[in-house]
């Protein structure tokens, strides 16, 4: 045996490594563990106390916007209600240029049989006369004669002897065209196409509405934004600089129109702008303008955009107001002592701290005044509706929910559109209240 190995022999064994102290709570519990459970009671908890808010905005806000979405591509009844024409149609050439054969008349048949008794086949004529005019009477003329038809006979003999559009293959096209369960034709609508043998076409020019009215509606809601910014700044900038008490006095008639209703408003408005109204009255009473040449101020775009000015403006004035009473007047009376006019020291010291301000009352105001739809009814006329006019027509007179979601579906992603071009123009994280 070597000495090393009579040393190695001779050695006390190695201690083990020192193992880390966990640290227990007083029930022996480790307090990573406790604190852990700690941190999600405290989540719970938290979660609970805004479940019924979050309860709300998903009730009011997310399922209603979810169901709009929906709506904008939802296209069942076609398929629900003559599901066996449907199942026939999907052999037919409709770019043969003949109207389908026997079979698939005798499917439409068996199904108007069932629908008539359901009273479904109207609400189908419905909805395929917002394509093509003249479905819905052929529907609801088809159905009150479909019992009666023999069945010893052609069956497509007997529809067309009904109504010459049951050979017509327009029709038929329609029918097929919007048979599936989901469908672009909404959106097609809203921008003023159609959906043809040939593909996807522009309507003809005198049917096309919706692209003029979302145009007119960007400028009209830039314009009464503007108009806002512009009558608005001088306001907020004196409310800002007054002494207090005359401040508050002088807010009491900013926040003043927000005590009296919007029809009140608006029909103010109407008196007021007519030719045979206050203002005309003046003007004439003035000799600045001929009882011969008054004004046209209601009734178009210049009616729309005087009322829906006065009802914003507040919106422009207080994020305005509480962003300027935040700058303090020493920066400008500095720039004045280092040899700064006073157009300068506004410019380059006052303003661009006001930024945020407007940044903040400009897309209050804009986001606003696209949704408006009550006060361009009374007092824009033809040339001074919105298209959110349209969609409250579609909703409540025409029921074309469809076409009228498809529109919103489109404001919706104008608006957010802008707003994502305004971040990054100016930025959203200097947009603020004070």
């Amino acid at each position: 045996m070597t000495t090393t190995d009579t040393v190695s022999a001779a050695a006390p064994p190695a201690d083990p490594p020192p193992q880390p102290q966990v640290l227990t709570t007083r029930d022996g519990t480790p307090l990573k563990v406790s604190l852990a459970r700690a941190l999600r009671r405290e989540k719970m908890r938290a979660l609970l106390l805004i479940a019924p808010l979050l309860l709300f905005i998903v009730l009011t806000f997310a399922a209603p916007i979810a169901d709009m979405l929906f709506r904008s591509v939802e296209n069942g009844i076609v398929a629900n209600t003559l599901p066996k024409t449907v199942e026939a149609l999907a052999d037919w050439d409709e770019t043969s240029g003949e109207a389908p054969g026997e079979p698939v008349f005798q499917a439409l048949h068996a199904d108007l049989l069932i629908a008539a008794e359901e009273k479904t086949h109207t609400r189908l004529g419905s909805r395929l006369n917002y394509e093509s005019s003249g479905m819905s009477s052929l529907f609801r003329k088809t159905g009150r004669r479909a019992d009666r038809m023999d069945d010893a006979l052609p069956y497509k003999a007997q529809f067309i002897d009904i109504d010459d559009d049951w050979g017509d293959v327009a029709t038929w096209q329609v029918l097929k065209r919007f048979s599936p369960e989901l469908t672009s034709g909404y959106f097609l609508n809203a921008v003023d196409m159609q959906m043809t043998t040939d593909g996807v076409e522009l309507k003809p020019e005198n049917e096309r509405i919706y692209l003029f009215l979302f145009a007119r509606t960007l400028f009209l809601s830039l314009t009464i934004m503007a108009c806002c910014l512009l009558l608005g700044y001088p306001i907020a900038y004196l409310l800002a600089a007054l002494p207090a008490r005359t401040s508050n006095l002088l807010m009491i008639l900013v926040l003043l129109p927000f005590w009296t209703s919007l029809l009140v408003r608006t029909s103010a408005w109407k008196v007021l702008l007519q030719q045979q109204g206050v203002i005309n009255d003046f003007l004439v009473w003035t000799g600045l303008v001929s009882d011969a040449d008054r004004l046209v101020m209601i009734n178009n775009q210049t009616g729309t955009i005087i009322a829906m000015t006065h009802i914003l403006l507040p919106f422009m004035i207080l994020p305005l107001y509480s962003v300027m009473k935040t700058i303090s007047p020493s920066y400008v009376r500095a720039a004045k002592s280092l040899g700064a006019t006073d157009w300068t020291a506004f410019w380059r010291v006052y303003f661009p701290q006001t930024v945020p301000g407007i940044g903040a009352g400009s897309i209050l105001v804009f986001i606003l005044s696209i949704g408006y739809y009550i006060t361009p009814e009374l007092v824009g006329g033809t040339s001074g509706i919105f298209i959110s006019n349209r969609i409250a027509y579609h909703i409540s007179s025409s029921l074309n929910w469809g076409l009228a979601a498809a529109l919103g579906v489109l404001l919706l992603a104008a608006v957010l559109l802008l707003f994502y071009v305004y971040d990054k123009i100016v930025g959203i994280d200097n947009v603020k209240l004070g």
